[in-house]
């Protein structure tokens, strides 16, 4: 038997082993371990995770009541594929996340990941309305399943070569205050929901849309907060048509806007929701939620999973509930968050890079701009920015159209030293812009 291969081997063939869909992009950092806000690489440097894996880990890494609870249901059953078997980590669950999804939901289903759950959200729709057309909105990310991907309008690139797409599926445009080109925020909402009213007069009669599907805040498009009063107008849209309006909560779900959900931020409620990320703080595990009079006609067969809602996923995010409950996450969130846009405030006015700062409890984005210009997006800027940060010990990611905006999103765990720490270390890396 030949002797296995060392990790630094392996690493060194990352590019022959893994597809380059999976492996080309940044920074493919060699980790060995995390705990809490850090990361740890092979050689035993630390980073200060501001990333929080995609917003996975609200809970900080390695959570030792979230590990233990995942470690013990282990000890029971690892493997229960639901329908033909029930286990209580996943009826808990599902009792639990009753009282806190947004919309009323009380009947879930459960996958694995958020693109699963936008694919059967999209089937639900379909399958409870008897109607086939979807609005989605330009900028919108969710997923990378054939059914995301169709919906998808965040980048081209997600969507080239993959045609064609899911038919009927339609996209108007998602308000950026930042960018509106109109005098003032209600008339920016007045020019983009014309495109709505423009699809149903040229393109789709309203009666044959049966759901449209938002990111209540874009995450992948640029962390894109919407007025409220345009969220407003989709539901009193929704309830004229009798469409579905379907929120997608993978990213800003689970405490991230120092809300349990986007939803409570916005005091709009969907009729639908999409869960994943920080349901399980790193655990596989997405979910559909809807009211019981929507989703109860989802019949039998029409849906189904072989690995959602394993019972380790299902414990993990039991335990996840019950630490943004009883260590306060939700307020820590709001209270770090108000202190880190204020110093990002303070930053952007030495800074002239920075175009734009916006956030909400921990879900924060800085948006970069070329000097003296109007607003011309700076994807160079950014990039030597993530690689000056990454070399003092900050994990950070960018996101945008033009790979313009860095995300701010450490676990909720964050205290203020740390946050402290990170904020240096960014500071440092963007003033060394100017």
């Amino acid at each position: 038997m030949s002797e296995e291969p060392t990790f630094d081997q392996l690493y060194a063939r990352l590019d022959e082993l893994l597809a380059p869909c999976l492996a080309r992009d940044w920074p493919n950092l060699p980790v060995a371990s995390a705990d809490g806000v850090y990361v740890y690489d092979r050689s035993g440097k630390r980073y200060i995770d501001f990333l929080a894996g995609f917003g996975a880990c609200n809970a900080g890494h390695n959570h030792p009541r979230i590990v233990a609870a995942a470690r013990d249901q282990m000890n029971h059953v690892v493997h229960a594929p639901v329908g033909v078997m029930a286990h209580q980590p996943l009826l808990r669950l599902a009792h639990e996340l009753g009282s806190v999804a947004p919309g009323g939901a009380n009947m879930f289903f459960f996958g694995n990941s958020g693109s699963e759950a936008v694919d059967g959200a999209l089937k639900m729709a379909r399958y409870v309305t008897g109607r086939h057309d979807l609005i989605a909105f330009l900028g919108s990310f969710h997923g990378r399943m054939m059914g995301g991907t169709a919906v998808t309008a965040s980048k081209a690139k997600y969507r080239r070569g993959h045609g064609p797409h899911l038919p009927g599926v339609h996209f108007a445009r998602f308000p950026y205050p930042y960018r509106c080109q109109t005098p003032t925020e209600a008339a920016c909402v007045e020019d983009v929901l014309g495109d709505i009213h423009r699809l149903f007069q040229y393109v789709v009669p309203p009666e044959d849309v049966a759901a449209m599907l938002v990111e209540p805040v874009q995450g992948e498009g640029g962390y894109i907060f919407p007025p409220r009063s345009w969220l407003q107008a989709l539901r009193a849209i929704c309830d004229e048509h009798g469409i579905l309006l379907i929120f997608d909560e993978v990213q800003a779900g689970f405490g991230r806007t120092g809300h349990w959900f986007a939803a409570d931020l916005y005091d709009v409620q969907p009729d639908v929701v999409c869960l994943a990320k920080g349901i399980a703080n790193g655990f596989p595990l997405g979910a559909i939620g809807a009211r019981r009079e929507v989703m109860s006609q989802w019949g039998a067969a029409s849906h189904g999973t072989t690995y959602g809602g394993n019972p380790m996923a299902c414990a993990a995010a039991l335990a996840t509930l019950e630490v943004i409950r009883e260590e306060g996450l939700l307020e820590n969130a709001r209270q770090q968050g108000t202190y880190m846009l204020d110093a990002l405030q303070g930053l952007k006015k030495e800074a002239p890079v920075i175009g734009d700062v916006r956030g909400e409890g921990l879900m924060i984005a800085v948006e970069f701009i070329k000097q003296e210009s109007d607003k011309e997006p700076n994807t160079e800027a950014v990039r030597r920015i993530l690689d000056r940060c990454l070399a003092d010990g900050l994990l950070m990611y960018p996101c945008g159209y033009w790979t313009q905006t860095i995300r701010l999103i450490p676990p909720l765990t964050i205290t203020r030293r740390q946050l402290d720490e990170g904020l240096d270390i960014f500071r440092r890396a963007v003033l060394a812009e100017s």
